[in-house]
């Protein structure tokens, strides 16, 4: 190969072809001395943990995690972290539930949210090494009805591209949708009517999207995803309190309830969340001991107690960068991805690091870590709406295995980044009704069925004298109308997407409704008058 072919490869292309090519003299070319000669550069930690860091950082975990316990008031946490092939540490901190004030221990068992993304990525990765399926199936080989907006992009989505969130479905899609009470078939029959950004290049974050790709890989096998994810991972792993359906979480007599953030206090969610409709990217509940096992899988690339679990092949893609998750806003900023259920990154000593981090804002808080060159990962579940305290302390054990020291203050920067996520939605949130409001059309003539083609039919009927909007399968969800001024009305939301203090407006203009909360990338929030 002539050097100018050389020059035109990538590093990592570079050293396996250059390295090992004809020299063009009939002898292979001499090899440098030195055992690190030969190493792909792109492999080569830049700088080297320090002596026994690993150890050192657990030490520092008990510290840490009071200090964490203490300024946050969270109710309960549970943290693992695996080294070597071993559980370094595991315990469990505070209380499963505010009102009962069971204490919290590794065997207890939480919600995982979006980790479940992760864990689910690895069943997908078992089912691909049984060669039953494979990341570049198209989803409609599983899922023969199923569509999208694009017929082409119908034909050609793959599981892969779910997994990546690069299928074009607008960000969170169909969330909405389930808080309204549609069942798991009916949402993803309805990701039809939403637009799409540009295909395979463009990012956004879908629990709708993987569901879709873990509902085709069951399909394409033959098996609901609960029972194909404990046949593939929680049964070979002897995960035996770990579980993708809400009924058996909800049996467990060792759980954490949710709790949620009322007048700056913690309190006993009043609404569960029963994940089961978007089960792949958001239904597993486990416990850190379980997760310890399965963080160990995925360490050893993919086999547990000598077995193979998930061949190398099937795993390394989902943790390997598939789309730019994050662009770098200026030339020194290092970029993230997403692979397949995983977020992967490179941290600021040059180590590939694989991460993802998951939030109820009924109630749960989780993130992990894995820093394959240390062979380390570490585990953080939580049992409050998300405020950043997982993210943080699994951020902060990093920086002390990777430097010795914390070199952020992760706990603001989570802090804030959570608490502007939580914030409420809607125009009026903390407005007052004008003091001379003008009136109303009479009720009656804002009564009747309207319809909306992602959101579904929608019907407005009065009540005792007010206006009551009936929304979702069978009108399921009922929110009455206040009156704001002239045809415009306002109502209360309040459910996971929706925080606390959420208020939409609601514009009647002739045969037009909008509703300001369905005003997003999903639809115009536009109902129509049948």
């Amino acid at each position: 190969m002539s050097l100018a072919a050389c020059s035109a490869l990538s590093i990592v292309a570079l050293v396996a072809a250059c390295d090992t090519a004809s020299s063009g003299t009939g002898n292979p070319p001499t090899e440098p001395s030195g055992a690190s000669a030969l190493a792909n550069p792109n492999a080569v930690d830049a700088v080297p943990l320090p002596e026994g860091s690993v150890d050192k950082a657990v030490g520092q975990l008990d510290g840490l995690v009071g200090s964490l316990m203490s300024s946050t008031g969270l109710p309960g946490m549970a943290v693992a972290v695996v080294s070597g092939g071993e559980t370094k540490y595991a315990k469990g901190f505070g209380v499963k539930d505010l009102t009962t004030g069971q204490k919290v221990d590794p065997n207890t068992v939480f919600q995982l949210a979006s980790v479940s993304k992760s864990v689910g990525s690895t069943v997908v990765g078992a089912a691909v090494t049984d060669k039953t399926v494979a990341w570049d199936m198209p989803i409609v080989e599983g899922l023969p009805w199923f569509a999208l907006s694009d017929p082409y992009v119908t034909r050609t989505v793959t599981v892969a591209d779910m997994y990546s969130h690069r299928s074009g479905l607008p960000d969170h899609a169909g969330d909405k949708l389930e808080d309204m009470g549609y069942s798991r078939t009916e949402i993803l029959q309805r990701l039809r009517f939403m637009p799409l950004d540009p295909f395979r290049i463009s990012y956004a974050y879908t629990n709708f999207g993987v569901t879709t790709g873990g509902e085709a890989v069951a399909a394409k096998v033959g098996k609901d995803w609960p029972t194909l994810s404990q046949d593939l991972i929680y049964g070979p792993l002897g995960m035996t309190s770990t579980s993708s359906r809400y009924a058996d979480f909800e049996k467990r007599a060792d759980r954490a309830v949710g709790h949620i953030k009322i007048d700056g206090k913690w309190a006993k969610t009043d609404i569960p969340r029963d994940p089961d409709a978007q089960t792949p990217a958001g239904g597993v509940s486990s416990t850190v001991n379980d997760m310890a096992t399965w963080l160990k899988m995925v360490l050893a690339q993919g086999k547990h107690e000598g077995a193979e679990i998930v061949a190398p092949d099937a795993l390394l893609p989902a943790t390997s960068p598939q789309i730019v998750s994050n662009p770098p806003a200026s030339p020194n900023v290092r970029a993230g991805f997403y692979g397949y259920g995983f977020n992967v990154g490179v941290t600021t000593d040059a180590r590939t690091q694989f991460s993802h981090a998951g939030a109820f804002a009924s109630g749960a808080g989780t993130a992990f870590s894995i820093l394959p060159s240390a062979d380390t990962a570490i585990i953080v579940l939580t049992n409050a709406a998300p405020i950043g305290a997982a993210d943080a302390l699994a951020a902060e054990f990093m920086d002390l295995v990777q430097y010795g020291e914390i070199r952020s203050d992760w706990r603001e920067l989570y802090g804030k980044a959570y608490a502007e996520m939580s914030q409420p939605d809607g125009e009026l949130v903390g407005k007052q009704a004008p003091a001379n409001a003008a009136p109303p059309q009479p009720l009656p003539t804002f009564v009747g069925t309207y319809a909306n083609t992602v959101y579904g039919p929608t019907e407005i009927v009065e009540r005792d004298g007010k206006l009551v909007l009936e929304m979702g399968p069978g009108g399921v969800r009922k929110h009455e109308l206040t009156h704001w001024d002239a045809n415009t009305f306002t109502f209360p939301l309040h459910n996971e997407n929706a925080q606390i203090g959420t208020v939409s407006k609601v514009t009647f203009d002739g045969p037009k409704m909008t509703i300001e909360y369905y005003d997003d990338e999903e639809s115009d929030g536009v109902f129509l008058r049948s």
